[in-house]
């Protein structure tokens, strides 16, 4: 556990400091986003956040090569080439999103660099290979049908991560809550089981966890630099492939094995595809409804607008920040339940899951409504 914090604060401290960096290119290269009717911000903000986050997943994958548990030849960590691949490949996506803030690419463009991305992932093997029915017994994908699941899940996620992307530090918060969640879960599994804990899922989501934390200095509101596409996009593929590195390490025992040596609620079947899916359900339901209102309109689902989840709550009365942390809320309040649920088994877990819904509702509802200022009375004449 030390050294993944130590994974966690190299990660956090690069960020934060290459953040300065990143502001200066943006600034260099008029990579900066100007106010448009469906944002929110004042004034013109720099772009190119994803080039500071990247430089310190880099750092934090560098740093982890020489911790002696991470590193020894025991641990099992480094025999894989998953974390290597990823990184690569979130390189090539950041780089595809650094044109992007510099000469805003068009949609298909930006497409054809996430699958190329993906591809580059599954050349890796870091993509679905086979899945447990309940019984235990194996189902497994040959290689294109694989191909296929792993980029679109990872697509989806990358593109949610970038739509959420739309108030001060809210995909940043998100996606670095969900990565804390995820890094409990493969420490918890890995625990459960009686095997190393250096696992490339915890390492990656450690590393993911600190990267948003430095970030979040600078574009918590009001927000100094804006993470842009290049962010986005980089931290959605390396969630989404965080997990998938998961379902390739574990046998059907193994993952379907909760905390307290029972069963875990959810069948071991669904862990795989359902874990990268309920950890970010906030902006994939955002994306979904995204497209089928731009659908229903006759306009591309790629047609930006206003209506967008976040915007809702500032709609409904939240100021900047209560909407972020509101998100927050929701993204830890499912984040957390899912690793719960996947841990641990018995009516405790779903008490405790059904408060934490019940109350996370009445803070989306009921503060708006606490919080209004008064009507005042008109003067009469």
């Amino acid at each position: 556990m030390r050294e993944y914090l130590v994974v966690f604060l190299v990660a956090a401290s690069v960020t934060y400091l290459l953040t300065v960096v990143a502001r200066e290119i943006a600034l260099r290269t008029g990579a900066v986003a100007a106010v448009r009717d469906r944002d929110v911000h004042a004034e013109p903000i720099p772009y190119l956040g994803g080039i500071a986050m990247l430089g310190g997943l880099v750092a934090a994958y560098l740093v982890a090569r020489q911790l002696p548990f991470l590193s020894s030849p025991d641990s099992g960590a480094f025999t894989f080439p998953d974390a290597r691949a990823v990184i690569v490949a979130g390189a090539l996506i950041c780089g595809v999103g650094v044109l992007d803030d510099i000469f805003d690419l068009d949609a298909l463009t930006k497409f054809g660099g996430q699958v190329m991305a993906v591809g580059l992932l599954v050349y890796s093997g870091v993509q679905f290979k086979f899945f447990f029915t309940p019984n235990e017994e194996q189902f497994s994908l040959d290689s294109s049908q694989g191909a296929i699941l792993t980029a679109v899940i990872v697509v989806a996620t990358v593109n949610a991560v970038n739509f959420v992307d739309g108030l001060d530090g809210l995909a940043a918060g998100v996606v670095g809550i969900a990565a804390i969640a995820f890094f409990f879960y493969c420490y918890q599994l890995s625990a459960a089981n009686g095997v190393s804990r250096a696992t490339t899922g915890a390492l990656l989501s450690a590393a993911l966890a600190g990267v948003c934390a430095g970030f979040l200095v600078h574009n918590f509101h009001p927000a100094r630099l804006f993470m842009g596409d290049s962010g986005s996009m980089l931290i959605g593929l390396v969630l989404s492939a965080t997990a998938i590195t998961v379902t390739t390490q574990f046998s059907a025992e193994d993952i379907s094995l909760g905390a307290d040596g029972a069963r875990a609620s959810f069948l071991p079947m669904l862990l795989p595809v359902a874990l990268p899916i309920l950890i970010l359900i906030v902006p994939l339901a955002d994306l979904v409804l995204a497209v089928v209102r731009r659908t229903r309109a006759g306009r591309s689902p790629f047609a930006p607008d206003k209506q967008h989840l976040h915007h809702r709550l500032l709609e409904i009365g939240h100021s900047h920040r209560r909407a972020v942390l509101i998100m927050w809320v929701w993204a830890g309040l499912i984040a957390f339940s899912t690793v719960l649920a996947s841990l641990r088994t018995g009516p405790p877990v779903w008490i405790g899951i059904g408060s934490g819904f019940a109350i996370t509702l009445l803070l989306t509802f009921v503060l708006p409504i606490l919080h209004k200022p008064p009507v005042l009375a008109e003067e009469t004449l």
